[in-house]
């Protein structure tokens, strides 16, 4: 009975105490149970409340306290808590009971909610099934349809292909090759042709069933286009025809050849063998014609083997004088630079509208091989297009037309260069041959390459022929047949005019032969001006001599060339240096005395002579002296002499103001040289060079 009080008794305290602790229910009375002020109450685990326990139990020691009376004041202390928390509890008894059933109609609810979910769960999972089964049944669809419209595809577009439309039949039978109607029904026919073979390799039974009637229009179509492609082709026969009309038809309607080419290749050759041999004897019946019409235009007066640059003036004059009003000299270029400028591509020369008038050699080359260009780079590509070929074939095809024409231009060449001397013609007609082999690869025509190299074979080679002629004449001159002249000798200006001639026209197109024949020009020149200069017996004649020549050619080449060609650095320090001796030379019959003293004083002076030098200062009295009484005369004289001598007003000049200058150079150094006592009896400097100013020319 004991025990089971106990234990009711226990279960009582444990229900209370859990309601105590509740906040929801009693939160007073849990704020006043775990309150500090509680010292019955301890958390387990903490620290604090053993030592609170430990100082309670030390104080009940400390008072000598009896521990039964301490105990009974617990238990009493306890039973009086037990029984305001039973109170408490049937004062709360209601709100308990209320949460109670609050508590169970959760349970309720969340019962309820569970048996949805659990629904839900179930009708999901059916539901997923029934969608991975629709899912498989699309994918299933989806690839039965793509291969039905595969197969529908593939045989809408066979039976496309293999049906004969009536539409086909009636454009190849009823309408004319060049209607656009029949190119287009020309374009599907091809097209079944080549599909039916394609099929008869792989034994498809439907190809039989049109096959015949493919066959049939097949060569209506390959009749109608060889009797329409012949016709055109004979219209090129026809005199006077411009063949650009019908070259122009076959172009517009390229279509009856790839036809004729992909179904018959017999008839396609036979209408390219057919155009070839047409064409070719048409190409080689013109420019015959043409060459042989065009160079009776030519200078009656052709140069010759004695029309060299060594040759002597007088054995020539005569032969030139009638042509002189017709053309420009041997050795000079003129205005027929012209035919590699504006020229270049300006209209052929025609021959009956041009009987009047006479041309040179160039200008006729230039016409026919511009004539050539203008055809040739027509024809390489007509044939490319129309008879759809390339490279090597369609050079080759080129080759097959024009090679009788290009053969006959390349003989006739060859037959008039072999007699040929005018080295400037020929020069004139390799550039054209360079220039003109440049425009064909601009307008994308290899075909004519080797042409252009034939005639280069040909020309250069006797240019360096006719140049290495003209050398050995200037070498083997004998200098004494000619006149003794201060001025320019005409072979001089024969070389300068004909040097700068070749420089100019070979700026942009350097040739290491032309460049190797220039500089052996040059030295067989130089040498034949200095034999000549040996000539006089003067040491000053010889300077004017070769400052004329030398200023001549340098004035030729500046105006022709660049003025910092190889031969114009060449020749100014050749003038250079002659101009500085000759300043030297002039100077010295009218102030030789003066010269000499600075010379020989500054040359003791150096050696450290005194000696010598002191017995030379009596001599500087008469040297001032007669520098003194003479110098303004020696300056007119000065000036009288270089204008006669120099026909060039502009070289006169500039000798002249060198040697003043030299003068004033040796002035000053005479100056330094001088006792002070002399000194004093020199002319002043400034009214030298006040004199010496009337002699600037302003040109």
């Amino acid at each position: 009975m004991t025990y089971v009080i106990y234990v009711i008794h226990q279960s009582f305290v444990f229900v209370v105490i859990t309601i105590l602790l509740n906040p929801l229910v009693f939160p007073n009375n849990l704020r006043k149970m775990t309150s500090p002020n509680n010292k019955y109450i301890q958390v387990a685990g903490s620290t604090e409340g053993i030592t609170s326990s430990d100082k309670v139990v030390q104080d009940i020691l400390n008072t000598f306290t009896d521990l039964r009376h301490y105990s009974r004041e617990i238990e009493n202390e306890l039973k009086s808590t037990e029984d305001e928390s039973i109170k408490v509890y049937m004062k709360e008894s209601e709100n308990i009971a209320s949460l109670h059933n609050q508590i169970s109609a959760c349970d309720q609810i969340l019962e309820r909610m569970e048996n949805m979910l659990l629904d839900f769960q179930n009708d999901l999972g059916s539901i997923s099934s029934e969608i991975l089964t629709l899912q498989k049944k699309s994918i299933s669809m989806s690839q039965e349809l793509t291969n039905r419209q595969a197969i529908r595809g593939q045989l809408s577009q066979f039976i496309d292909d293999i049906k004969v439309p009536e539409t086909l039949i009636m454009g190849i039978m009823d309408f004319n090759v060049t209607d656009k109607e029949f190119l287009t029904q020309l374009q599907i026919l091809n097209h079944k042709i080549s599909f039916i073979k394609e099929q008869s390799f792989k034994d498809t039974k439907s190809c039989l069933d049109v096959k015949d009637i493919l066959e049939k229009l097949r060569i209506k179509a390959m009749t109608k286009i060889r009797t329409y492609l012949l016709e055109q082709i004979s219209k090129f026969r026809k005199p006077m025809t411009n063949y650009q009309i019908p070259q122009n038809n076959l172009l517009k309607n390229k279509g009856h050849y790839e036809f004729l080419l992909s179904n018959e290749r017999n008839i396609a050759e036979e209408i390219a063998n057919e155009y070839i041999d047409t064409m070719s004897r048409i190409y080689y019946s013109y420019f015959k014609s043409y060459d042989s019409r065009i160079m009776k235009l030519q200078y009656e007066e052709n140069i010759t083997g004695d029309d060299l640059m060594g040759i002597e003036d007088t054995a020539t004059r005569g032969i030139f004088n009638k042509s002189l009003k017709h053309k420009t000299t041997v050795f000079s270029i003129g205005n027929r630079g012209d035919v590699l400028a504006q020229q270049l591509e300006a209209p052929i020369i025609v021959p009956h509208a041009e009987t009047k008038n006479r041309f040179p050699f160039e200008a006729l080359f230039r016409s026919v091989q511009y004539a050539l260009v203008d055809n040739a780079c027509r024809e390489y590509l007509f044939i490319s297009e129309y008879f759809m070929v390339k490279n090597q074939a369609a050079l080759d095809l080129f080759y097959k037309i024009m090679e009788k024409t290009l053969t006959l231009l390349q003989k006739n060449l060859k037959t008039y260069i072999s007699s040929c001397y005018d080295s400037i013609a020929i020069f004139l007609c390799f550039h054209l041959v360079l220039r003109y082999k440049i425009m064909c690869h601009k307008r994308c025509v290899p075909a004519l390459d080797t042409h252009w190299d034939i005639l280069e074979g040909i020309l250069l080679p006797r240019f360096e022929f006719v140049v290495q002629l003209n050398i050995k004449s200037i070498r083997d001159c004998d200098v004494t047949k000619f006149n003794l002249e201060l001025g320019p000798h005409y072979i001089a200006r024969r070389y300068a005019e004909f040097s700068a001639a070749l420089v100019s026209i070979s700026e942009n197109f350097p040739n290491e032969i032309v460049s190797k024949l220039l500089a052996e020009l040059q030295e067989e020149v130089e040498m034949f001006i200095l034999r000549m200069a040996g000539a006089f017996t003067d040491r000053k004649d010889q300077l004017i001599f070769l400052i004329n020549n030398y200023d001549m050619i340098l004035n030729i080449i500046m105006e022709r060339t660049r003025d910092n060609s190889k031969e114009a650095e060449i020749f100014k320090s050749r003038l250079a240096a002659r101009s500085g001796e000759y300043a030297e030379q002039i100077l010295f019959p009218h102030f030789g005395e003066m010269i000499q003293y600075v010379k020989e004083c500054e040359h003791y002076f150096e050696n450290s002579k005194l000696k010598e030098l002191k017995a030379l200062e009596p001599k500087s009295v008469d040297i001032v002296q007669s520098f003194t009484n003479n110098w303004k005369k020696s300056l007119e004289d000065l000036n009288r002499e270089v204008l006669i001598s120099f026909p060039n007003l502009v070289t006169g000049s500039s000798l002249l103001q060198l040697a003043l200058t030299q003068l004033v150079q040796y002035y000053h150094r005479f100056h330094k040289l001088l006792t002070p006592t002399v000194r004093s009896q020199l002319v002043n400097i400034h009214l030298i060079m006040v004199e010496m100013k009337k002699y600037k020319t302003s040109f």
